[in-house]
């Protein structure tokens, strides 16, 4: 029983790698993962038209609440090109996350122990879909919002002599939109990363639940950064990043009630 017990607790094969022999192992992972990414962008690249419509239809959505024409404008002959080739890049990495998540699994393994290793398809399941919850969140709740709240300043001023009419950029959309799509994306990402270390015995719920109250500053600063600047947008980007984070202290509370009733079972054994 000792034994069976000391040989779970041991990391795998009690490799220790060099700083080196890491660089060379997180070398390797980033290959293969845009070696997994690749292929993803050229399937992107083959509807990179309908891709453009899709990214672009809250916007068009916007315009039609405010009672304006949809229409965008792009002020250099590259930049539909440039255009197509930032939407097939983002598109590519969210259809290659999984493999590019087994990737990050692949890097991390090595120091992990025999049960731990236990947890690489959960791992990879709860980040990709964490990762594109948060991208579809920020493109239907937040994309719609914003837009129309910013296009409410069109119209013409109180004298009637002038009119201010949007002339949107679609290098200027597409940055924006990619940008928060990622940022959600990876906002999301807070209860795999919280729940993985707690996991691994690196926090307690105790511990998360005193960082509670510079996670709310650090949240704020995030959501201020990370969206457009208004409070709208802030606002619903701030509200899931402290959800996210006091529900990850919910689970962090679960496994550390679990570890504490397995040492206790161990210890009467």
């Amino acid at each position: 029983m000792t034994e069976r017990l000391e040989s779970e607790q041991r990391p795998e094969d009690e490799v220790e790698m060099g700083f080196f022999e890491h660089l060379a192992e997180l070398r390797t992972r980033l290959v293969r993962a845009i070696y997994g990414i690749v292929p993803c962008i050229g399937v992107m690249w083959a509807f990179k038209e309908r891709a453009l419509e899709v990214l672009l239809d809250p916007l068009v959505v916007a315009y039609r609440a405010n009672g304006i024409e949809p229409e965008i404008h792009f002020q250099s002959l590259l930049d539909p090109f440039l255009a197509y080739l930032k939407i097939s890049i983002i598109g590519g990495i969210l259809l290659a996350s999984p493999w590019v998540f087994w990737q990050v699994w692949g890097f991390l393994a090595p120091g992990l122990y025999r049960r731990e290793k236990l947890l690489a398809i959960p791992f990879v399941l709860f980040s990709t879909l964490c990762f594109a919850g948060g991208a579809l969140f920020g493109y239907f709740i937040v994309f719609p919002l914003g837009f129309q709240t910013f296009l409410e300043f069109a119209g013409p001023l109180p004298s009637g002599e002038l009119t201010m009419q949007p002339t949107i950029m679609i290098d200027k959309q597409i940055s924006l939109s990619t940008r928060m799509l990622l940022a959600f994306g990876v906002v999301f990402e807070v209860p795999v990363i919280v729940s993985f270390i707690s996991m691994l015995g690196l926090v307690t719920a105790r511990g998360l639940l005193k960082f509670g109250r510079w996670w709310l500053i650090i949240a704020t600063l995030l959501a201020a950064f990370l969206t457009p600047p208004d409070l709208a947008s802030q606002l619903i980007m701030l509200v899931p990043l402290v959800v996210l984070y006091f529900l990850s202290v919910g689970i962090a509370f679960l496994i550390d009630l679990r570890r504490a009733a397995k040492a206790k079972r161990n210890a009467s054994e």
